[in-house]
């Protein structure tokens, strides 16, 4: 058996390396990177690694040739138009190269979510090959709301965001580069869809306590607006587009629309990092 991982040097896709090491023997792996160069580490693990660009169809045949089971992480071109061509390139090229397998790293209940429109396309097109799949729709990384930044919060006593009270039901990424090992190493999971989202939400209040309690000093957090979040970070030294785009993540958290849960990612690895070990992370990071 070979498992092939896409976007291997990338932040999922290394973690998923490293879970499935600890499953399979490293010759049962093939690491698929754009760059053989920056994934020349990996060799020394004993992992194959291969050269494969979402753009160069060819490299994706080759780079999956006597493949069994392909992880296929979803790519991080801002384009959509061009993020569906890219998708489809892959999803042809594991047809061709006899894939039987494909895991696709999607978004939780993209049926749901007008910016999911690239995944479910992406999903109805390893559809159309009739190869066996498993959707890992995956929520939003906790990483992105808990990271070394916290350190700044930290000293000014305050989380400022545009998410009022609500949850969110981001997890660990290294909690979903598990899951993908598991189904890929595991039984039971073809044809089947998982929403890998954590069974018990939080909010920022909710994080601000555990910082606090973390820290050893009083963190509070603080609701503002969306264009005084926007302002807030921009003035903070953040690029003004990423900004806009953090406020607007924000915001759907506001709405409510990060607050769904499920217990696929529990059901998968029988457990969830707790918050509060990714604040300790984050701290010492």
């Amino acid at each position: 058996m070979k498992i092939m991982v896409t976007g291997a040097t990338g932040q999922l896709g290394g973690l998923a390396l490293q879970h499935l090491l600890q499953k399979v023997p490293a010759s049962h792996i093939v690491a698929v990177a754009r760059s053989s160069e920056k994934a020349a580490a990996l060799a020394g693990l004993g992992i194959e690694v291969r050269q494969g660009d979402y753009n160069d169809p060819e490299s994706l045949r080759n780079a999956f040739r006597d493949g069994n089971k392909l992880l296929f992480i979803s790519s991080s071109e801002p384009d959509d138009p061009l993020r569906v061509v890219q998708h489809a390139n892959v999803v042809k090229a594991a047809r061709d190269a006899g894939i039987k397998h494909i895991a696709y790293t999607g978004f939780a209940f993209a049926e749901d979510n007008p910016f999911a429109l690239v995944h479910l396309a992406t999903e109805y097109a390893i559809r159309t090959t009739n190869i066996m799949y498993t959707f890992l729709r995956n929520g939003g990384y906790a990483e992105f709301f808990i990271n070394p930044s916290l350190k700044a919060n930290v000293e000014n006593g305050t989380i400022v965001t545009n998410t009022n009270k609500r949850k969110v039901n981001a997890v660990s990424r290294s909690d979903l580069a598990l899951a993908a090992a598991t189904v890929l190493t595991g039984e039971g999971h073809e044809n089947k869809e998982y929403n890998l989202v954590s069974n018990d939400p939080w909010s920022f209040d909710d994080l601000a306590e555990i910082v606090s309690e973390v820290s050893g000093k009083s963190v509070v957090h603080q609701s503002v607006s969306f264009e005084e979040e926007k302002n807030i970070l921009v003035q903070s030294g953040m690029p003004e587009s990423f900004a806009q785009i953090t406020a607007f993540i924000y915001d759907t958290i506001a709405a409510g629309n990060m607050e769904r849960t499920t217990d696929d990612l529990h059901k998968l690895i029988g457990f969830q990092t707790p918050v509060k070990e990714l604040v300790i992370k984050a701290l010492q990071g």
